[in-house]
């Protein structure tokens, strides 16, 4: 995929993640985004070979949940 293509999905799909963050955990948006930014889940949805941005805000929110509870997380199998 383009750089530039890559760069628009994550625009698109970050603010969704965020948002179900701040819903879920009653962060304000900019706690919400450090939260999300510092997480191992974004750091593999920045790399685009991982495939990670063809996921839904939910699956992802969900992948940051778990991150959040146990220190670690799964790949979902359509990963």
């Amino acid at each position: 995929m383009e750089k530039k293509k890559f760069e628009a999905m994550l625009m698109l799909l970050v603010p969704q993640v965020i948002h179900l963050i701040a819903e879920n955990y009653s962060y304000d948006e900019v706690a919400a985004s450090k939260e999300f930014y510092n997480s191992g889940v974004y750091s593999f949805l920045e790399q685009e070979d991982t495939k990670l941005w063809h996921l839904s805000a939910l699956t992802l929110f969900n992948m940051f949940d778990e991150e959040k509870q146990t220190g670690m997380f799964t790949f979902p199998e359509e990963a």
